[in-house]
């Protein structure tokens, strides 16, 4: 009887920190977002600023997985949204940079981060598979921020220029330095076991 109760309470404590481990996983990887979203070089020709966020969100979403990388851009997208100093320092902050011409790209971080999650822990995990869930996310990214930036400009020939062509080398390094860090992550930890 003393050693089930012993096992349970051991069990409980057991749940209780690795919540409070999940938890901080969650923040800390907000708190990633976060500081990528601060390495920002503001474009002349464009209300978009080229940043480091966008790799942020693919690591989170590679290294975490599909349901922690969405827990970890709905917390970012939260603390952007009430106003916390999260995103990029180029913009408004809060909601009026929800709404403003990155909106559609911050809006859809947690559906990217879910993109290449899932695409990364379905089978082998590699480089190339890292890599395509990388690009499959950025796809996901500039689809929601191309379709925003066409709604507010009514041109999708403006969205297209002002949101796609001056990014495209910059999102290949990203998606490459993403997958080499998520390949390299899972080697180590596979090693190790």
């Amino acid at each position: 009887m003393a050693r089930t109760a012993i096992q349970t309470l051991s069990s409980r404590y057991e749940n209780i920190f690795e919540g409070a481990r999940q938890v901080s996983i969650v923040v800390g990887a907000s708190l990633f977002v976060a500081l990528c979203a601060r390495v920002a070089i503001p474009l002349p020709f464009t209300p978009v600023p080229l940043t480091v966020q966008n790799f942020g969100v693919l690591l989170v979403g590679l290294l975490l997985g599909s349901r922690r990388g969405v827990a970890v851009m709905a917390l970012y997208l939260a603390e952007g949204a009430i106003g916390m100093p999260v995103f990029s320092p180029t913009g408004p902050g809060g909601i009026a940079q929800l709404l403003g011409p990155t909106g559609g790209f911050l809006l859809a971080y947690p559906l990217a981060a879910w993109v290449a999650g899932f695409v990364f822990d379905r089978g082998r995990k590699t480089f190339t598979r890292a890599a395509i869930g990388g690009l499959a996310g950025e796809i996901v990214i500039f689809t929601g921020g191309l379709t925003w930036l066409a709604a507010l400009t009514h041109s999708v020939a403006q969205a297209v220029r002002w949101g796609l062509y001056w990014f495209l080398f910059a999102e290949i390094i990203k998606i490459m330095m993403a997958a080499a860090i998520a390949g390299r992550w899972q080697r180590r930890s596979t090693s190790q076991r």
